[in-house]
C-alpha cells in the first residue's frame, strides 16, 4: 500500500476525507461530497474504499471513464452552478487494487449541486437550507474583513468619544511611552485604523470596527442590528437561568461588564506561575471574554453567548474559520478574524498576540482544575473550561439570586471593582449563613481572595449599618449573623 493511501485510511473519514465504493461510474453522492468539500475547507474522496476503510478498488478498465464522468458532471452548468476544481491521483494498496483519489480544494464561490447547497459537517454532507447558514458560509469565504466596511454617515457624534480618555489610561498602564498617547482624538482614531478607506467602494469614513469598539447604542443598532452578548448563570434554574446580563454596549464597555459578570459567579483560585501568584480565574475569564468579543463575525445573525453552569464556563460566538474542528496546542494555526479590533484590544493590554489566548487557556485551565479546555472552531467558535470542585458547593445556594439582584452595573471603563467585590462578599456571606448560621470575618476572607481581610471587614461593617447583618463580639473575635435573626445582637463592630 502506498504511504499516501495508508495515511488517508489510518486517518479515517472526517471533515476533509471521504471513502466511497465505486463501480464503473461514481454515485450521485460523490458529487454531493465534491460540493460540500468545495464549500467547506476542501478534501479528498477515495473511490474504491468502503466506509470501514477496507480497500475494494475500482475496475481498472473503468478508471478513465470515472475520471471523465466526474469532470463532465462538475463542468455541467445545469448540475453545478459554478464548476469546482477537481484533480485526480491513482493510488494502489499492497495487493495492487486501484484507488482513485479525487482532490477538491475549497473554492471562492458558494457551490450548489442540482440547486442544493451542501456543507461538510464532521464526516457528513449536509443540505443547507437556512439563510443564516448560507450567510456564515459566504462570510467564511470572503477575503475581505467585514470590520473594514465604511459607513460614510457615521460621525464622531455617533461614537462615545469620551471613552478615549479611559482608553488612554489603559494605554498608559500598558506602555507609558505608547505613541498613541501624544495624538489628538482624530489622530488616534486614524492611527488605530478606525477611520479609513473602504477597499470595495472607495468611500472614506468610520468603519464597522469604530462603531463596534466605541459606538453609541443607536449607531450600533443601525450598523449591527443583531449585535449582543448574552451572559447567563444557570446553576439552580437549569431550564431558565439564575442571573442574566444582556450586553449591547460597545466592545470597550462590554469587556468590563462581561468580565465583571463572570468573575462574580466563578470561584477564584490563585496558582503559582513561574513563581508568581496569579488568579487562574481572571486569566481564563479575560481570554474567553476577549475571544467572544473581538474574534466574532459581526455580520452573522448568531448571538454570542457566555454560560456559567455547575460544570464550568462555556462560550459560543459566530466565527469565520477557514478550517473547522478541534483547536489544540498541536493543531494551533491561528488566523486573524478582526485584526483592527484585535489590535486595539492588544494596545490596551486586554489581549496578547494571536494564538496566545489559546495557549493561556490550556495552561491556566490545567492549573485551575487539572483538566484541558475544549475548543472547537468552525462557523461557530465554542469553548468550555471546567471549574474547580468548589463550584459544587455553590450550586443550589439560595444566595445566588439575591446576590444577582444586588449587583450593580457600572458604566465606567474598567468597571466598578468595588461593586463586584461587594457582590462577592455578599455571595460568600449568604453561603456561610446558609451553612453555619454565623461566621467570622476570616471565613469570608477565605472565599473572597481578591481583597484583604481588612477590606472584607469594611464591607461587613457596611452591611451591619444597612441592617443586613448584626455582629456579636465573642472573645477576641467577632461573629456575624443575618440581620433577620431574632436572637442576634445589633450594634456596630
Amino acid at each position: 500500500m502506498s504511504d499516501v493511501l495508508d495515511r488517508y485510511i489510518q486517518a479515517s473519514e472526517g471533515i476533509s476525507v471521504e471513502f466511497k465504493r465505486c463501480g464503473s461510474q461514481p454515485g450521485a453522492d460523490t458529487f454531493e461530497t465534491i460540493c460540500s468539500f468545495a464549500n467547506r475547507q476542501g478534501g479528498s474522496i477515495l473511490l474504491g474504499v468502503r466506509d470501514d476503510g477496507a480497500v475494494e478498488g475500482v475496475p481498472e478498465a473503468s478508471a478513465l471513464n470515472i475520471e471523465r464522468n466526474i469532470s463532465n458532471v462538475t463542468s455541467n452548468p445545469s448540475l453545478f452552478n459554478v464548476s469546482p476544481l477537481v484533480e485526480f491521483e491513482r493510488l494502489r494498496d499492497v495487493d495492487g487494487k486501484l484507488v482513485i483519489r479525487v482532490w477538491v480544494p475549497m473554492g471562492p464561490s458558494l457551490y450548489t449541486f442540482k440547486g442544493i447547497v451542501y456543507d461538510r459537517v464532521a464526516d457528513a454532507d449536509v443540505r443547507v437550507k437556512s439563510d443564516a447558514q448560507i450567510t456564515s458560509m459566504m462570510a467564511r469565504k470572503q477575503s475581505y474583513y467585514s470590520e473594514r466596511t465604511v459607513y460614510s454617515w457615521v460621525t464622531e457624534d455617533d461614537l462615545e468619544m469620551e471613552l478615549l480618555d479611559a482608553v488612554r489610561d489603559a494605554l498608559r498602564a500598558n506602555d507609558a511611552d505608547h505613541p498613541w498617547l501624544s495624538l489628538s482624538d482624530g489622530e488616534l482614531l486614524r492611527a488605530a485604523r478606525l477611520y479609513g478607506r473602504d477597499q470595495l467602494t472607495g468611500e472614506r469614513g468610520f468603519n464597522l470596527a469604530a462603531v463596534a469598539l466605541l459606538g453609541k447604542e443607536d449607531a450600533i443598532l443601525d450598523v449591527m442590528p443583531l449585535y449582543r452578548t448574552d451572559a447567563i448563570l444557570r446553576r439552580v434554574e437549569t431550564d431558565r437561568y439564575d442571573d442574566r446580563l444582556v450586553c449591547r454596549s460597545n466592545l470597550v464597555r462590554a469587556y468590563d461588564e462581561l468580565v465583571g459578570f463572570c468573575e462574580k459567579w466563578l470561584p477564584d483560585s490563585f496558582v503559582l506561575d513561574r513563581g508568581q501568584r496569579k488568579s487562574a480565574r481572571d486569566v481564563i475569564v479575560r481570554e474567553l471574554v476577549c475571544n467572544c468579543l473581538i474574534h466574532r463575525e459581526f455580520v452573522s445573525p448568531h448571538i454570542a453567548r457566555i454560560t456559567i453552569d455547575g460544570e464550568g464556563i462555556r462560550t459560543s460566538n459566530a466565527s469565520r474559520a477557514l478550517f473547522a474542528g478541534p483547536v489544540t496546542l498541536e493543531s494551533l494555526d491561528p488566523t486573524p478574524k478582526n485584526p483592527i479590533i484585535a489590535n486595539f484590544f492588544t494596545q490596551m493590554g486586554r489581549s496578547e498576540e494571536l494564538g496566545s489566548g489559546t495557549r493561556n487557556l490550556y495552561k491556566f485551565s490545567r492549573l485551575y482544575t487539572g483538566k484541558d479546555p475544549v475548543l472547537e472552531d468552525g462557523d461557530r467558535f465554542t469553548a468550555f473550561v471546567p471549574v474547580p470542585p468548589v463550584m459544587a458547593s455553590m450550586v443550589g445556594s439560595g444566595g445566588d439570586r439575591e446576590a444577582a439582584k444586588g449587583t450593580e452595573r457600572s458604566g465606567a471603563v474598567g468597571g466598578s471593582r468595588r461593586s463586584r467585590t461587594r457582590a462577592e462578599v455578599e455571595s460568600a456571606v449568604d453561603n456561610l449563613i446558609a451553612r453555619y448560621g454565623s461566621f467570622p470575618a476570616s471565613a469570608v476572607s477565605e472565599q473572597v481572595t481578591s481583597v484583604g481581610e481588612r477590606t472584607v471587614r469594611r464591607y461587613l461593617s457596611d452591611m451591619v449599618k444597612e441592617g443586613k447583618l448584626v455582629c456579636a463580639p465573642r472573645g477576641r473575635s467577632t461573629t456575624y449573623r443575618s440581620g433577620n435573626s431574632a436572637d442576634s445582637l445589633g450594634g456596630d463592630c
